[in-house]
This record gives C-alpha cells, structure tokens and sequence, in this order.
C-alpha cells in the first residue's frame, strides 16, 4: 500500500467519491468531516499528505494550513468551491503546495496527489549528506536538513520554498524565468501563466527579512527573477 492520505471536508460524496479514487490507486485513506478532527488525525502521526476544504465547521481549512504549518511541513492540497484568485492566494500564501478548485475530476485528484509525493521524494533525496551547503552573503541552505540559515537563525522552509532558493542559490545573480521556476520547483512542465510562483517569491521574501530592508530577490520586469550575489 502506497503513502496514508487524509481527506478534510464536510461533505460524504466528496469524502467518498475521493476515498474511491484513491484507494483504487493503492493509497490508504482516513477522513474527516471538520477541521479539529482534520487537526487531531494530523497530530496523531502517520499522514503523508493532506486534502484539505476550505468550508468546515469547528475549524476551516486556512485555520488548519496555520496549525499544520506551524510544526510541519506535510504537503497540503486545498480543495474548495472557492475558485477565486484570491482565496487561492491566500491559500498558498499560508503553505499549501496546491489548489483544486469544485467540481473536479476525482483522476486529477489522484494525479495532483502523485506529483505532490513526487516533489517531496526529490527534496528529501536531493539533501543527501553528500551534498554541500549553499551560502550566499548572509544566507546558507542547510541542503541536509532543508532550511535556510540567515545570520545563525535557522528559517524553516516548504518544499517548495527550498527548491526556489536551491535554484537560486546555486546560480546568484542569473535571471531564471517563470518557466525555469516552474519546472524545478514543481517538477512539471510549464504550460499555463499563474500567480503560484508570485505566491512563492512573496513568502520567500517575506521569510528572508526583506519588509525589514534587505534585498536579496529581484524582479526583472518581463523576464523573471534573480538573487542579488
């Protein structure tokens, strides 16, 4: 049997609809009907992945990303009737590794799933201790335990967030497109324009001090982005 798979929502058909699709795929699946228990299974140990809705009682799904977020980095799938850019913004900008909006196909599902686990297998096989640390001015990427290191404070980061700066890091100072981005830190090719990278950038920013002042991400109008060496 493949990874323990938790889906979050309110409604049975859905709950049922995505359990079948995924255990067909080989994956154990667990359930909850609100975000507390969502919560409680998630602190008990043993989820790989996490299928969150946005509407739940006792607790919604942005709460739930917060909670999670707070002491792990469990890949995250928002789920939600809520199509618009901003509540997908919002999402992501609280560390969701993806967003699917109702109605879907339950095989998209499975394969966002997939691509999801994919991405963290790459992560933690590319921090083998063999590899170096990257330092860049005050920054070092800890590629063994997948954090960044600014000025001795140790900076969690997601999956996601550490392919961006692994990216950069290894070549400061070359311009890489949304396509570049895209394609390394997702391990997808790129086919539409979305606000998923802006996203990323934004939070990196942020967790790099740069609202205090510092500059360390530059944007290259019509082009794309670049670490300052």
């Amino acid at each position: 049997m493949k990874e323990h798979i938790l889906i979050a929502d309110d409604e049975k058909e859905i709950l049922s609809l995505l359990r079948l699709y995924l255990e067909n795929s080989g994956y154990r699946v667990s359930e909850a009907s609100d975000g507390e228990t969502a919560c409680s299974l998630i602190r008990n140990g043993g989820i790989d992945l996490a299928i969150l809705d946005i509407m739940m009682p006792k607790m919604d799904g942005y709460a739930v990303i917060r909670r999670i977020r707070e002491q792990d980095d469990l890949p995250i799938i928002v789920l939600s009737a809520k199509s618009e850019t901003t509540d997908k913004i919002m999402g992501l900008g609280l560390g969701a590794d993806d967003y699917i909006a109702k109605p879907f196909d339950g095989l998209e599902v499975v394969a966002r799933v997939e691509a999801c686990l994919r991405r963290l297998s790459r992560t933690k096989s590319e921090s083998a201790p063999s590899e170096a640390s990257l330092t860049v001015r005050d920054l070092t990427l800890d590629t063994n335990a997948c954090v960044l290191i600014k000025d001795g404070t140790t900076i969690d980061l997601t999956s996601i967030e550490y392919r961006i700066l692994k990216l950069f890091m290894g070549s400061p100072g070359r311009v890489f497109t949304k396509k570049q981005i895209y394609e390394a830190a997702w391990g997808e090719d790129y086919i539409v324009d979305d606000n998923n990278i802006m996203v990323y950038i934004s939070k990196i920013r942020e967790k790099l001090g740069e609202r205090s002042g510092a500059s360390y991400i530059r944007t290259i109008r019509g082009l794309g982005y670049k670490l300052l060496p």
